[in-house]
């Protein structure tokens, strides 16, 4: 009896890690993205971007900004997300600025565009299994508060 128990064992073992993958939080599924974000409290527009794959909307502490969907197959099956936000300033601002933000923070990459314009981007990796909810509000949190801190460093 022990012996025959044994297989179905070995199965039900196997099986857990990918029922507990299935509530994670992907980028294969912008929906559950979305939802996240809502139900944390935030706005959160399912869009495309312009190459069709997934974008979401949103905003945090007086800023919009967009998810992009990284590594996508076919505009589906996508493993990563990009938090970005640009700041248009009336006169720009300095590489100095943007310089001395990417050399004290750790994360979110600083650039300027073509009119002096600051943009911060925080990229998160989500292929192979994603990561909990938790984990996933956890990010949203560490998102907000760079959001904020960036805003008061270019005195938005």
């Amino acid at each position: 009896m022990r012996y025959r128990l044994q297989p179905v064992l070995i199965a039900l073992a196997r099986a857990l890690p990918g029922a507990a993958h299935a509530q994670n939080i992907t980028a294969d599924d912008p929906g559950k993205i979305a939802a996240t974000l809502q139900e944390a409290g935030y706005k959160a527009e399912l869009t495309q971007d312009d190459q069709g794959d997934p974008k979401i909307k949103s905003s945090a502490g007086g800023a919009n900004y967009s998810i992009y969907f990284y590594g996508c197959a076919n505009n589906k099956h996508c493993q990563s997300i990009q938090f970005s936000a640009g700041f248009d300033l009336t006169n720009g601002t300095t590489l100095e600025v943007v310089n001395d933000w990417n050399t004290k923070k750790r994360s979110g990459k600083v650039y300027l565009d073509a009119d002096k314009d600051p943009y911060i981007e925080m990229d998160v990796n989500l292929a192979y299994g994603g990561v909990s909810r938790k984990g996933f509000l956890d990010t949203l949190d560490s998102w907000d508060r760079l959001l904020s801190d960036f805003q008061a460093h270019i005195d938005w």
